[in-house]
Parts: structure tokens; sequence; C-alpha cells
């Protein structure tokens, strides 16, 4: 099974009449770990709001476990990416007046899944942080307390509190460096494998190519923007 297809993808922004995106066709098997590259103007970002529903196509596709985001209300689509991507972002988007704890169940409140007791939740975001190793002494803690790399790990637990089948990752490692950007990479696959759930990994780094089982230029995808 595909946890991603895209089929005749097209896209262009408002009052722009040549196309950011151009894909005839597209899939990521469930399970998969999948890293794109492409460089500035390849259209990442354009295809990642088109994953996550945030923009609708202009004409096409877009199928993410079995279900045409295209054809969901706003309100279907919020609650539909609630209960089944985890996003990791370049810039982190934790909430700073939150605790560590605080950020990682706030996704779980909006998702229809949420079925888990306070007490519940509280401890799988334990097991979570735990997992990506972060101290318990920390958990309680104010975001801005934490090191960069800490918080990297906080907005990981954050994507797979509730246990989403896809994890789409956004240059996350961005602002690591050398050493703490790997060890970042092998916790996110040993969750992913814990979790069952699949990886879209964006990123400029050549170094991590490697690691995935999958790995893809961005411009052989898109037959549109700048490189096209």
């Amino acid at each position: 099974m595909n946890i991603i297809e895209l089929s005749d993808l097209t896209f262009h922004w408002p009052n722009q009449k040549e196309l950011t995106i151009n894909i005839p066709f597209f899939s990521q098997k469930q399970g998969n770990k999948l890293f794109i590259k492409g460089p500035s103007g390849s259209g990442k970002s354009t295809l990642l709001s088109l994953l996550t529903g945030i923009v609708s196509p202009t004409s096409g596709s877009v199928i993410i476990n079995g279900t045409d985001i295209n054809h969901l209300s706003s309100n279907q689509r919020d609650r539909f990416r609630a209960d089944n991507i985890g996003y990791i972002f370049q810039q982190f988007n934790l909430l700073p007046y939150l605790s560590v704890i605080d950020n990682v169940v706030l996704p779980y409140q909006f998702s229809s899944k949420s079925k888990l007791s306070k007490k519940e939740l509280r401890q799988e975001a334990e097991r979570l942080l735990t997992q990506l190793q972060l101290p318990h002494s920390h958990f309680d803690r104010p975001i801005t307390d934490l090191s960069i790399g800490q918080q990297q790990r906080v907005a990981a637990a954050r994507a797979f509190i509730g246990k989403p089948t896809l994890i789409i990752a956004d240059e996350p490692t961005s602002a690591l460096d050398h050493e703490t950007r790997f060890a970042f990479i092998k916790l996110l696959m040993n969750e992913c494998e814990n979790s069952q759930s699949s990886l879209l990994f964006v990123s400029h780094d050549p170094s991590l190519e490697s690691l995935f089982d999958q790995s893809i230029d961005l411009r052989t995808l898109n037959t549109a923007g700048e490189y096209s």
C-alpha cells in the first residue's frame, strides 16, 4: 500500500501564471523512509504544503493513507492532518510559554484518535522523550531552557505523539552540528520503526542521504519551477 500517491498534480500561486508544481505521478510505499533533496526554487516547500493540505492543488490528486485530501473540507483536512500526519518543522515551532511536556501533547488534543486519559497521554509523551534521549529532569521545564538540539528532540516527540502514519520532516537538522545531526537521525529512524510510521524527510544535506531507504531529487519529479 502507498502512504502517498500524487497524480497529475499541478499548482500555481494566485496571480501567477507559471506552475510551481507539475508532478505527473509519484508514490511512496507505507513504511518507506524517503529522502527528498533539491535546491531552493525546486518546489520543496510548496510540495509539503500540498501534502499537508495547507494549500489545495490547481489540479490533480493528493492521496494520503488512502484519502484524497482535496475532497475534504477545510475542517476535515485539519482533523485528517491531526490524525494522520506528524510534522517536524525547520524552526521547530514550539510554544515558548509551554513546558516540554505541554508542547509534546498539544497536537493530540486536536486528533479524533484522542482516547488516552491525561495520565496515559503524559506517560506516552514521557516515553517518546525518553526514547529520544531527553533527560527526565527536563520534562517540566519551559521550552526556552533547552538547547537547540534538545528542542529538536521535543519537536520530534510532538510529531510522534498520536502515532501518525506519516512523519514529514522539513529540514529538521539544519540547526544542528554534524555529530548531533547523525544522532538525531538515528533516533528519528528508531521511533519511526516503533510507531510504524512512514517518513518523508526534506534536506539540503547530502551526507544524510545514504541513511534512507530511498532518495529522490525533486527536480526529477517536478517539471515546473526554476529547474524545469
